[in-house]
């Protein structure tokens, strides 16, 4: 009976209405059949006349037979239209508003004709074609959160080294009709949730692996450092930090910033160095404007020197601040972000890495985007069916994206090579496949 409710509730919601990608509408106010709903995030504003319905309650959704958690079932208001668009908030009214209560989460209609607004906005998104060459790897049981390429097995090796959710870390080489042949891997402790991997040769020899890990017993962000000893892969070093990558191939480096600042904020990120015996942060730094590494990247896209600081923001849009200490954004761009961590009551996203490259002045920006289900929040940890990386440019003071890559699965993170922007892409069947989109 679950299920056909369950079926019966994402038909629905399929064929009427889809949830904000990257975005909350709550209510805020109920006053008699007036419905007061924030809007200051939502991703496309909303009109008057629109339809929307509000998620009263939900359910979880098991199999009887293997305990396996299947999502929640949704159940809705009937559906109420917009009588009025403030910039931040919105109302609408319903005829019979029962079981609707503050805090809840609202979905607007979307509309293959919503009603006119200002001038059209730039249809970024909509760019066509599959524009690039790419490299997709056979697929891999595993589902793998993060992704990056170093030599870790010699000189030269030019490995692919992988993280999953299930903590392990594999090193692998390539093999012939685009498979992967497993060098070796390592298994985090039980304890430890995986966030990213980078790899990156800090001290002389082959580069050193950096895991960042979150131990919910002790509220705790560190990163491990594996390395090659003799044909496996050991733990050398903790370092007390959250430690990710920057750069492509051979220019890459690695940084760190000390987590939880603030509670929920990280530190300005300083980079890893190996002296006397031991790696640590060094002086040099940077600020981040408290955005975790993983969506951060510092190139020269203004013009040559420039140094700007690319970031997801907390809406989902990206943005890149400039000389002049002003900020420009990417139009319709949302990086969903499916890693996520729940520290005290909050919970942290850490978006997809954004990879710049090419001649600074002229640069490009390859960014993540994910697809949330029809009918399932954003917001919740998990539910996205497929993504894609966009490739943007800067141009007459715009983010503008230049071409799209589609990809049949969610992509948790991203790295940079010399030749391409690796990802994985994460299937609907859990196993995942490595992508190599050519710059």
């Amino acid at each position: 009976m679950k299920n056909n409710i369950f079926r019966l509730s994402l038909l629905a919601v399929f064929l009427c209405f889809s949830a904000l990608a990257g975005a909350q509408i709550t209510v805020v106010r109920v006053d008699g059949s007036s419905i007061y709903l924030d809007t200051s995030s939502a991703a496309k504003a909303p009109y008057k006349g629109q339809s929307f319905k509000v998620i009263v309650s939900t359910e979880k959704l098991t199999n009887p037979q293997t305990g396996k958690d299947l999502g929640d079932i949704y159940h809705y208001s009937p559906v109420g239209k917009i009588t009025e668009v403030q910039p931040l908030y919105a109302v609408g009214e319903m005829a019979n508003p029962a079981g609707i209560a503050v805090g809840q989460q609202a979905l607007l209609e979307e509309s293959a004709d919503p009603a006119p607004a200002a001038a059209p906005q730039p249809q970024a998104l909509q760019i066509p074609g599959e524009v690039r060459k790419k490299i997709i790897y056979a697929p891999i049981a595993q589902e793998i959160i993060s992704v990056t390429e170093a030599d870790v097995s010699a000189p030269g090796a030019q490995n692919l080294v992988t993280l999953s959710s299930d903590r392990q870390v594999t090193v692998w080489s390539r093999g012939e009709n685009n498979t992967l042949k497993e060098v070796f891997s390592y298994f985090l402790p039980s304890s430890a949730q995986p966030i990213t991997i980078s790899a990156v040769p800090v001290k002389k020899g082959n580069a050193q692996i950096f895991v960042t890990v979150y131990t919910p017993a002790r509220k705790k962000v560190s990163a491990f450092v594996l390395e090659n000893k003799n044909g496996s892969l050991e733990k050398t070093a903790e370092l007390p930090f959250f430690v990710k990558e920057q750069g492509c191939g051979a220019e890459k480096t690695v940084w760190a910033q000390t987590p939880f600042v603030s509670e929920e904020y990280p530190g300005n990120a300083r980079q890893v160095v190996y002296e006397d015996g031991k790696f640590k942060a060094s002086k040099k730094s940077f600020a981040t404007l408290r955005n975790w590494l993983t969506g951060v990247a510092r190139y020269g896209v203004e013009k040559e020197g420039a140094d700007n600081l690319i970031y997801t923001s907390s809406t989902g849009t990206l943005r890149m601040v400039l000389q002049n200490g002003k900020r420009t954004e990417s139009k319709d761009l949302f990086a969903s972000s499916p890693n996520r961590v729940k520290y005290k009551q909050e919970i942290l996203e850490f978006y997809p890495s954004v990879q710049v490259f090419g001649p600074q002045g002229d640069a490009t920006i390859a960014a993540v985007e994910n697809d949330a289900k029809i009918g399932l929040l954003a917001q919740m940890f998990g539910q996205y069916q497929n993504g894609k990386i966009h490739f943007l440019t800067y141009e007459n003071g715009q983010l503008t994206v230049q071409d799209t890559t589609p990809l049949d699965g969610v992509v948790y993170d991203t790295a940079c090579s010399q030749r391409a922007v690796l990802a994985a892409e994460v299937l609907p069947n859990g196993n995942s496949r490595i992508v190599e989109i050519f710059k």
